[in-house]
């Protein structure tokens, strides 16, 4: 099994940022990607960044220029620096971890942290 603990969340300003973590641990032999989605209310669930092995990145247009995503691999740990925060980007954000298991790949998710942009 694997575990995801994501910290970061909070309530901020527009025009402001946030940094958000995603610390997996258990049992992982090699992680394929890492990756942040997000779900406002009403909504449905949406990608915002992720980062596969090797280094190479995708971001939803709305987040380009303004986020970014990057990865500790000794730590197993994902970020997402969030800059020019709007109130759009409202939504409860989401970790989402790809393992390599046996012969197949294997997703996993973290509970969920708030992001409220509001004055």
């Amino acid at each position: 099994q694997v575990q995801l603990v994501e910290s970061g969340g909070g309530l901020v300003q527009p025009g402001g940022s946030l940094r958000l973590s995603c610390a997996a641990s258990g049992s992982i032999f090699s992680i394929y990607a890492m990756g942040w989605y997000r779900q406002a209310p009403g909504k449905q669930r949406e990608l915002v960044a992720v980062i596969i092995s090797g280094g190479s990145t995708n971001y939803a247009d709305s987040v380009k220029d303004r986020f970014t995503i990057s990865r500790d691999n000794a730590k197993n740990t994902v970020y997402l620096q969030m800059n020019s925060l709007k109130p759009g980007d409202t939504a409860v954000y989401y970790c989402k971890v790809v393992v390599r298991g046996s012969g197949s790949l294997e997703p996993y998710w973290g509970q969920g942290t708030q992001v409220t942009v509001s004055s």
